[in-house]
């Protein structure tokens, strides 16, 4: 059956391999992305026709830019059934004691406070019509905290709590929210979920990353793509409230 999605920050390494799946499946799909002109480049690869692709300009920091993207959603397409929040950013490494204010204040308000934005918009129409699915990109680094700056770990631990108290909300209208928490992810750009800290890694750092997994290697943002899908399919009917790990074995607790 045909739905209708939205991924934000669809223009990076894992949004656009969560599109792409999500197209691949047969579901229209509003890219939406701070980069617009990128998430049209995205869109244009995808679906040259265009019918089943739509990009809309966000900054998920912006209740008033969230609440636009789902009303160009529904008025695109009719309905909003399925939300991915994948939009986040990682600010530098730093102590907590040296951290900016202004990363942390920023770290929070994408990662965790657009996230709320955005489901406080979708979820009445999904209320409404009785169905929808709210997939959270959240991150190993909200479980185990070490290997990552304070804000993106706090950040993520958050998106894991929302997801559980919004899911307990709203099961009873048939509702399902979840969480992926992805490991390390590497993408053609060498973009994963903290591109921000890949860019300013040795090699030997990276190698140190890439054995914190054990089965060898990083993840791939297909692999990410293939769990949201299924948890945004009616193949999902009995999750809801779970965080479902894509580590490669690192969460192994």
């Amino acid at each position: 059956m045909q739905r209708t999605a939205i991924v934000t920050g669809a223009a990076g390494t894992i949004g656009s391999a969560i599109s792409e799946r999500l197209v691949r499946d047969g579901h229209r799909v509003v890219l939406a992305d701070i980069r617009p002109a990128a998430a049209l480049d995205v869109a244009a690869r995808l679906d040259p026709t265009g019918a089943s692709t739509h990009v809309v300009a966000v900054d998920v920091a912006s209740e008033p830019s969230v609440r636009a993207v789902v009303a160009a959603a529904e008025a695109w397409a009719g309905s909003l059934d399925i939300l991915v929040n994948n939009a986040g950013i990682a600010e530098p490494d730093s102590s907590t004691w040296e951290m900016p204010l202004a990363d942390w204040d920023r770290t929070i308000a994408v990662d965790l406070t657009g996230v709320f934005y955005a489901c406080r918009a979708a979820l009445p129409g999904m209320i409404e019509r009785r169905w929808g699915r709210i997939v959270n990109i959240s991150s190993i680094a909200g479980k185990e905290g070490k290997y990552n700056p304070v804000a993106y770990a706090s950040a993520k631990a958050g998106v894991i709590g929302l997801t559980k108290s919004v899911a307990f909300e709203v099961a009873p209208y048939g509702v399902l929210v979840n969480a992926v928490a992805p490991g390390s992810i590497w993408g053609e750009s060498t973009e994963a979920l903290s591109p921000a800290r890949w860019a300013t890694m040795s090699g030997d750092e990276i190698e140190a990353a890439r054995r914190r997994h054990p089965l060898g290697r990083f993840g791939r943002a297909e692999e990410v793509a293939a769990l949201v899908a299924w948890l945004a399919s009616d193949d999902c009917s009995f999750s809801t409230g779970a965080v479902f790990d894509i580590s490669g074995g690192r969460a192994g607790y």
